[in-house]
């Protein structure tokens, strides 16, 4: 039971303040002039004021509240380091005692995880929602076990309490870590491009290292190894083995001692562009396909063309020599022999032989191609004749042999089982049976093709004949398109065709674009989620090994979502580069930052919260010196010192019952003054 005394003044307190006013002027008038019976007309007075200002006794049932003290445990990743687990179990026990040992103290545990997105150690996150659920005035003090390593300081709450950090790790823990600092994320094929990274040493370091070795690995291969010196940004210049994504991997070797080696690598993707591609379009004669091909090429900005066009042949008799059929002298041998390597790809549209390309000429292009070039061949009706470009060195390279026949019957070009499935053709919409029917228009013309053993046949026309051949000869790739009625698809007859679309996935696949390749293994990641992609030509079940970043091997199956083309996803428990194989395609795939960011930093440190602490009036503490002593510290006064911490007592109530009663009753005030009043007359009487 708590008593109290408490007023309900009658009047308001401006009327009371002025009557007061008067009455000590009264007062000290009286007393100044030394008439008989002022001081207990002084009293009478007060007591006048004392009863209109209406004191009361007011009496309260309590029942006290438990003081809460928060134990805020950091179980993140960079915990598991070291001795830090045993310090945090052991700490967390003797804590537990000796908190719950305090009277009328209540001990709320909070154990912290990795923040997902890879935000890291959100500490102060933690305690501001544990502060939500409790009243604030019975919060006592809060106690961290953790490193001091946390990613959102800035949200520290307005704690009312001591706050105190228990600090895990050792005196000599020491690590090193690698840091990109600037990366593009897309390079010119063939073109030099610089990386900026720093190797960086945290800690206690027992050798001070002016260098440190350097491993390099592109798309999981074997590594490179250079030395770097340590603590300083350096530049590291590459140049990228082929288009397309590039994954590349920096690693440090691990340092006898260091910490972890979680941060001991950085992933950097850059997608390898083609600056311009350079194309040959070499033209027997004008037609109607020419001109889409001119338009396909000249579209694309990237495109650099060369077209090359005998608009009259040396066979036509009146005696102008070749050489001054031109305003100009054409380079040929500048292009065929001295700068043919210098183009991505060569274009021989309705070409024949009529002696202007001597067969040393087309003896190099063969070569060309042999060496890594590609060579893309459409078929008129000279590729049947006794003139016949495949009469010539190139036939080492073309991957078919024509009969001599051209057919000029309508039908409609189909896909083949092969085609269906090759990145080139899948999907255009041409359907692979018999019985379905393309929603394609006529062509008119074909030459009739017998392939090699090696060609693969994506596209056929009259009775199920070849129409388009690809072939791979040496490094390089070859193309044949057995008709010259493409065009007819871009002009829209019956409908038209997916001519251009067509036209451009053989440009890139001639090109060795990668995402055109026939057998590929490819991933993207989005979240914690593993996208994987198998292309192939070849039928059946297939299944991808997955290698984690911890070394975890699982066989994922994957599903056949359309012909050639199958996909699995995984989800990521760890974020790092992971391989992926399977059968003879191998690839890598980063998920996350190689390093995440509860590794960035991993040297305990009470530094980050050094001012949240100050403000709290708390603590700092090494665990490695063992748990200090806990004491009760009243509210105000340092809350921390030497092998000891303090938390601070609320004396937080619920008030179950309230009983207000006056202090006096009113005839006792009214005989009361009366009698102070009548005494006084009495004694001005008197004298």
């Amino acid at each position: 039971m708590i008593r109290d005394l408490t007023f309900s003044p009658l009047l308001p307190l401006p009327v009371l303040a002025v009557f007061a006013g008067i009455a000590f002027v009264l007062i000290v008038f009286a007393a100044w002039r030394g008439l008989s019976g002022w001081a207990l007309r002084a009293l009478a007075a007060l007591g006048v004021l004392a009863a209109l200002s209406g004191p009361s006794l007011k009496q309260e049932l309590r029942d006290p509240l438990t003081d809460i003290v928060f134990l805020v445990v950091d179980e993140s990743a960079s915990q598991d380091l070291s001795t830090r687990p045993d310090q945090i179990e052991a700490a967390r026990t003797t804590l537990e005692a000796r908190i719950s040992a305090m009277p009328n103290t209540e001990l709320r545990e909070i154990t912290l995880r990795d923040a997902p997105d890879n935000r890291g150690t959100l500490l102060m996150t933690a305690l501001s929602e544990a502060m939500a659920d409790e009243p604030r005035g019975r919060l006592a003090g809060a106690v961290l076990l953790s490193d001091g390593q946390l990613h959102d300081v800035e949200l520290a709450p307005d704690f009312p309490a001591p706050v105190h950090l228990m600090l895990t790790g050792e005196p000599q823990d020491w690590d090193r870590r690698l840091v990109i600092e600037s990366a593009p994320s897309f390079a010119i094929m063939d073109e030099e491009v610089v990386l900026k990274l720093r190797v960086e040493d945290q800690g206690a370091v027992p050798n001070e290292d002016a260098t440190s070795p350097l491993l390099v690995s592109i798309d999981g291969e074997a590594p490179q190894s250079f030395t770097i010196p340590v603590g300083r940004s350096i530049e590291v210049p590459l140049m990228l083995p082929h288009g397309g994504m590039n994954v590349i991997q920096f690693t440090l070797p691990e340092a006898d001692g260091e910490l972890t080696t979680r941060n001991n690598s950085a992933m950097v993707q850059i997608n390898g562009v083609r600056d311009r591609l350079r194309v040959l379009l070499v033209s027997g004669e004008p037609h109607n396909g020419e001109r889409t091909w001119r338009n396909l090429l000249k579209s694309d900005p990237s495109v650099d063309l060369v077209h090359f066009t005998i608009l009259r042949p040396p066979s036509k008799q009146d005696g102008v020599p070749v050489t001054e059929l031109s305003l100009i002298a054409f380079p040929t041998r500048e292009l065929f022999m001295e700068k043919v390597d210098d183009f991505d790809l060569i274009i021989f549209d309705r070409y024949k032989l009529r002696g202007i390309l001597p067969a040393s000429y087309l003896d190099n292009i063969a070569r060309y191609v042999e060496n890594g070039g590609a060579v893309l061949f459409a078929a008129g009706p000279d590729f049947a004749s006794a003139d016949s470009i495949y009469r010539s060195p190139l036939a080492r390279v073309i991957p078919v042999s024509p009969t001599g026949r051209v057919i000029e019957d309508p039908y409609l070009p189909r896909l083949t089982d092969l085609g269906a499935r090759h990145p080139v053709t899948q999907g255009l919409g041409g359907l692979r049976f018999a019985e379905d029917e393309p929603a394609w228009g006529r062509w008119f013309r074909q030459v009739e093709l017998e392939p090699d053993e090696q060609g693969e046949t994506v596209m056929s026309g009259l009775d199920g004949r070849p129409l388009l051949v690809l072939d791979r000869v040496g490094e390089g790739r070859v193309a044949v398109l057995g008709s010259d009625h493409a065009w007819l698809w871009t002009r829209g007859v019956e409908g038209g065709g997916p001519q251009l679309e067509l036209l451009r996935r053989l440009a890139h696949w001639m090109m060795k674009e990668p995402e055109l390749e026939e057998e590929a293994l490819t991933a993207t990641a989005e979240g914690n989620m593993l996208t994987i992609t198998r292309r192939s030509l070849t039928e059946g079940d297939r299944s991808v090994t997955v290698e984690a970043p911890d070394g975890t091997v699982s066989v994922v199956p994957m599903e056949e979502i359309a012909p050639g083309r199958y996909v699995a996803e995984v989800t990521g428990g760890e974020m790092g580069l992971y391989r992926l194989s399977e059968g003879d395609q191998t690839a890598v795939m980063v998920l996350g930052p190689s390093a995440p960011r509860e590794f960035e930093e991993t040297i305990a440190t009470g530094d980050k919260l050094a001012s949240v602490i100050r403000v709290s009036g708390g603590g700092t503490f090494a665990l490695s010196d063992g748990v200090p002593r806990l004491r009760l510290v009243e509210e105000g006064r340092v809350a921390a010192g030497r092998g000891w911490f303090g938390i601070t007592p609320r004396e937080a109530y619920v008030t179950q019952s309230t009983r207000l009663s006056p202090l006096l009753p009113g005839w006792v005030w009214l005989v009361l003054l009366a009698g102070l009043s009548v005494a006084a007359w009495l004694r001005e009487g008197r004298r």
